[in-house]
Order: structure tokens, then sequence, then C-alpha cells
């Protein structure tokens, strides 16, 4: 018999999209025949579906069911996504359930999950808690948006760089038991913004949103923040202090695509050479009138404002968009144009041999020249590279395609070691 939570989840009336990768812990590497089992979060011992991994360690996207999309577009009581508890299993590794895997209505959702070699049998539960719109989350302590220069050593970087990771204190600056974990910057950018917006408002909205996500980080970056006060980590995790980052958490396309459209920006002001802290809340439950307001910024998307007006409108028309000088750990830096039939040259042929090299685990990818011309060849190679990394199927490398196969390469290379 049906519980009452498969029940009334069975009648609801919009979907969404998940898709599942498997990889392996060590080196990012994808497993294949993982065994996935599906259920409802509230209703944990009844599978809704059992799904396998291919040679890239995903499963085929599935669609679930999901809230109406309503319930998420203004302040609802009502839970405006559905949760899932995704159950591991693969041979040679320890198993792990993730539980609460969000679903959206009309969103793709992917969740990645890592597997620790068989050593024990110990049995790893990741929790993805309630998103910080519909949860009770502590509310932001303010802070100057600007911090002060003038002390010796408070600075301690010279110009703004895009780290390759932040170290994320899962918990309040003063837990000494919380731990510390090492996130790629832009998969730490994805995380907060999945955590704290929805991926189904507007687009304009989300990049507003993500804009003040990476100022504010690349602020604690910039100024050593915590460093300085002489703890061993670049931010927490902890809303009363800075974002909410969930470890194990899903993250929706839409956010993503625009994280990788935008991630080397920030916000700045005239005169002031650093990121700035760009605090808001949730303008419903919490009202902060000198900062941006997420319910606020929602409306304005609608409105059609642009991310641009919709920052000018909290944080004043003093504020703009500034790019960083330099991005770490990235083996070569983007050429500046899309790479399609036609193109030649020492990028072509970077791209052709890291391609090449990703093919090797991701098998998907195939093979193909090394010889700095943009072929029909290296065109499919890109074309299978953004179908398995969920980018749209154009088969160009334009700016996040190119910078996800650098991300991609070092992962399995390490080079990442070397920085």
């Amino acid at each position: 018999m049906s519980s009452p939570v498969i029940k009334s989840m069975q009648t609801a009336s919009d979907r969404g999209q998940l898709q599942i990768q498997i990889v392996s812990r060590i080196q990012n590497r994808p497993i294949r025949e993982a065994k996935i089992s599906i259920s409802y979060t509230g209703a944990p011992g009844q599978p809704l579906e059992q799904v396998q991994t291919n040679s890239s360690g995903q499963t085929e996207m599935l669609e679930l069911a999901a809230p109406p999309v309503e319930y998420s577009l203004q302040p609802s009581v009502e839970q405006p996504y559905s949760k899932y508890n995704l159950n591991v299993e693969a041979e040679g590794y320890e198993p792990v359930e993730v539980s609460g895997s969000e679903i959206l209505s009309g969103e793709i959702s992917r969740q990645k999950i890592e597997l620790r070699p068989l050593s024990d049998g110990a049995y790893e539960d990741v929790v993805i808690p309630d998103h910080t719109l519909f949860g009770d989350y502590p509310e932001k302590i303010p802070e100057e948006e600007v911090k002060p220069v003038n002390e010796s050593g408070e600075i301690v970087l010279s110009r703004v760089v895009i780290p390759e990771y932040v170290v994320v204190h899962d918990g309040s600056p003063s837990d000494s038991t919380a731990n510390n974990y090492y996130v790629r910057y832009r998969d730490y950018i994805k995380n907060v913004a999945c955590s704290e917006i929805y991926a189904t408002w507007p687009a304009e909205t989300i990049k507003a949103n993500v804009l003040a996500i990476m100022s504010f980080t690349l602020n604690r970056v910039y100024t050593e923040w915590y460093r300085n006060k002489g703890y061993d980590f670049t931010i927490t995790s902890s809303t009363a202090f800075d974002h909410k980052w969930i470890y194990g958490r899903n993250i929706f396309d839409s956010i993503s695509n625009i994280v990788d459209e935008l991630f080397e920006n920030y916000l700045s002001r005239p005169n002031v050479r650093q990121p700035i802290l760009t605090q808001y809340c949730d303008g419903q439950r919490v009202t902060c009138p000198q900062w941006m307001s997420q319910w606020g910024s929602k409306y304005l998307g609608d409105q059609n404002y642009t991310a641009i007006e919709i920052l000018r409108n909290y944080y004043g028309d003093s504020m703009y968009i500034n790019s960083a000088e330099e991005i770490s750990g990235i083996p070569a830096s983007w050429p500046g144009y899309d790479l399609d039939i036609g193109a030649s040259g020492v990028k072509v042929r970077q791209i052709q041999e890291q391609l090449n090299t990703i093919g090797e685990v991701y098998t998907e990818v195939p093979q193909g020249p090394v010889d700095g011309i943009y072929g029909e060849r290296t065109k499919e190679a890109v074309r299978q590279f953004q179908s398995v990394f969920g980018l749209g199927q154009t088969g160009i490398v334009d700016y996040p395609t190119w910078y996800k196969i650098q991300e991609i390469y070092v992962g399995i290379t390490r080079i990442a070691e070397l920085y």
C-alpha cells in the first residue's frame, strides 16, 4: 500500500528532471554500472525507480514529480520543491545515501555523488537540508561593505584573483568541530546560488544574485578576512556570517550555466580596489533596507529589469560589474573568441590534446586528430563533451565550454597539484 507521501507526490501536477553522476573521490573518475535506488525522502523504504550509470558515470535523464512552479515564484507555506533519497552502490566502493536531493518544476537538476574506495564498509549519509528561502536560518550579521585597508597586513593580495579553490568551514567561524572542505570556486558559487535562490526565477534575477554572491566571496578572498583572524579557511557556511553552502547538494542547470558565463566577474565601486561585500536578505521574513532583497530582485526580474539595474536599485548607481585580472589554476586562458569549423592554431591544438586525454576517461568523447585544425571530428568531440557535462550541444568551444574543458582536464590529470 502506498504511503500518504507517495500518493501526494504522484498527484503533483508538475515534473522536473534529474541526472545523477557517480564518480570516484580519487581523481574524479566516472564509475560505470553503479546502482542507484530512488525514493521520496518522506518514504525512503519504498523505491520508485532503480537505475544504473553508463560509461561516463551518468544515469539517463529522469523525470520526477515536483510541486507546482507557482510555489517557487512567490513566498509560499508550501514546499516549492520535492525531495528524493538516492541510495548508491558500486562494486569496490563504499555505499552512499543522499537524502533530500531537490527537484523543481521544469528545471534540470544534476546530482554528483562521490564514492570512496571500499575499506571498512562505512555507510556515508549526505543530508541536504531545506533551502534558505523555505527553511529557518540565522539572518546575516551586518558588516561594512568595504573593509579597511590601512592596517598593516590586513590586505594580503595586491589584485583581485579568481581562486581555483576556496576552503569552506562548514559551520560558524568559532566552531572548531566543523569540517573544512576544499571546493572549486565555481562549484562553491553554484552550490550557494542553488541553496539561496530558486532556479525557476528570471535569468536576470539569477545573474544579479550570482554577481552579489561572487563579489561577497571574492571580498573574503581578497581581504584574507578569516586568515587575518587566525583561522585556516576562506569562508564559512553560516548564513549569519557568510552564505549557505551545503555539502553534497544538487545543482540546477539554469543557475550553473549563468555562473559559467559570469564567473570571472564581481561588483565594484569607483576608486575601490576590493570587490564589494554585497550583503542581502530574503526580503520577506527579514528586511534589509540597505541591501538587496532576494524576493524583491525576483519581482524586478519579472518586470524585465536587467541584472545591473536590479543591483543598482538596491546598492546605488555607483555599483558596476568588474572582471578579475587573473584566474588561478587554469593551464591556458580563453582565446577571446569561439572556436569552430575553420579555426586553427595553438588554441585548437590545446583543445584537441585535452579532449583526447578526457576521452581516455570519459569514453563517450571520441578521440580525434591533434593537428591544430578545427574540423568535423573536433567538432563532434566537443559536441559529445558538451553532452556529457550538461552544456548546450553546439560543437563550438565558447567561453563556458572552454573553461569546462580546462576544469575536467585539470581534474583528471592532477595538474591542480602544481599550483
